[in-house]
């Protein structure tokens, strides 16, 4: 009889909690809407950073609208997805004009606001190498500053690598409105001729506007080579790419640093990073050199023997020796690239060298603040 009784009274505490868990799960299924400062305190377990990186040269003019742009599209983005915080890491690549005072400034009203500012121009590869090392991030962003990279896109493209299934969202101009034929000529035939002689195939139009993952980051950071090219080892390193089409936008403000002459010289770099056809290519010459200096001369011989005819003498001769030199020093030329390539490599020399970043300047101004204040204090 104890034993039935004791039952009972379990059953029925059993019950009574089941009573009071449904009555609580009722209440909150009758809830419109958990507030937003809740959810932001529950989701605090699970923030995700988002950090910008922004190389700079020479851009006072249009920085500050930049700056406007992307702090816009960033707290819209915080409110639509209360999971994400942003940072804004701005690398100052020896710019000559006002750009590390407006980044001072920047870094002075906006704690989400850092900078590396480099002692010398180094060139837009080593400001995004920088700004990918130095990003703390579990995403990053990279972008111009120019404002040709429109931040609009960031929702749009964080909405592809959101839900893993993408990772990396970058952007691929399909129209070049606003450039000459001829660069936009020169632009085409690049990406069909890499595409041609490299093994990484290089998307025609595709932009270094990305928005990566943290595991894409990091096995871009392993590949710490000196000579660069960006485009090329965003493929090189695979992962899974959305692209996104949008056509070209022209700079609301300032002049590009980019000239014909500067990405003739990018390309070369990429074509010589990715790719030994040009070796291919030299020794092929070599070979077809030979085959057609033996085919004149037994022609030659030939012709003496079999029918008498008098050898061509002194312009021939002078004819060819040019032509073979001409083939001889262009081939020397083409080795000589990779070697020096090579060499530059085997020196190790740093990518970048960092002369003042948003904290040393912070700290700078704390210390003469504080001294500041007490020599105004001794003097009262």
């Amino acid at each position: 009889m104890k034993k039935f009784i004791k039952s009972a009274i379990l059953l029925l505490q059993i019950y009574r909690i089941c009573s009071i868990i449904n009555s609580v799960l009722v209440v909150i299924a009758s809830l419109p809407e958990i507030p937003q400062k809740i959810q932001r305190k529950v989701r605090r377990y699970s923030v995700k950073l988002v950090s910008v990186v922004v190389p700079c040269y020479n851009e006072q003019e249009v920085l500050p609208m930049f700056y406007d742009e992307i702090t816009k599209t960033t707290d819209s983005m915080s409110e639509q997805y209360p999971e994400l915080e942003f940072e804004y890491v701005f690398i100052n690549d020896g710019s000559k004009d006002k750009t590390l005072e407006i980044l001072r400034s920047l870094a002075d009203k906006d704690k989400r606001v850092r900078y590396i500012s480099f002692s010398r121009n180094f060139g837009k590869e080593s400001g995004m190498f920088a700004g990918l090392q130095n990003a703390k991030g579990d995403f990053i962003v990279v972008m111009d500053a120019d404002l040709q990279h429109p931040p609009s896109f960031l929702p749009e493209m964080y909405s592809y690598v959101r839900d893993g299934e993408y990772d990396c969202a970058t952007t691929r101009r399909v129209s070049r409105d606003g450039e000459s034929k001829i660069r936009s000529w020169f632009a085409r035939k690049f990406y069909q001729i890499m595409n041609k002689i490299s093994q990484t195939e290089i998307v025609d139009g595709a932009q270094d506007f990305r928005f990566m993952t943290r595991q894409m980051v990091d096995a871009i950071l392993d590949m710490s080579e000196y000579n660069r090219f960006s485009k090329g080892i965003f493929s090189w390193v695979g992962f899974n790419t959305r692209y996104i089409e949008y056509k070209n936008v022209e700079r609301p403000a300032g002049t590009s640093s980019w000239s014909f002459w500067g990405l003739f010289k990018y390309s070369l770099e990429g074509i010589m990073a990715f790719s030994t056809a040009p070796l291919a290519i030299s020794s092929l010459l070599g070979i077809v050199s030979c085959i057609i200096a033996f085919i004149l001369m037994l022609i030659t011989v030939i012709k003496t023997i079999a029918f008498g005819e008098d050898v061509a003498g002194y312009p021939t001769t002078i004819c060819v020796i040019f032509l073979l030199s001409g083939l001889q020093l262009f081939c020397t030329g083409i080795l000589g690239q990779y070697l020096s390539k090579t060499y530059l490599e085997t020196k190790r020399r740093p990518i970048y060298i960092a002369k003042e970043t948003d904290e040393s300047y912070r700290s700078r101004k704390n210390r003469t603040d504080a001294e500041n204040s007490d020599s105004s204090a001794e003097t009262e």
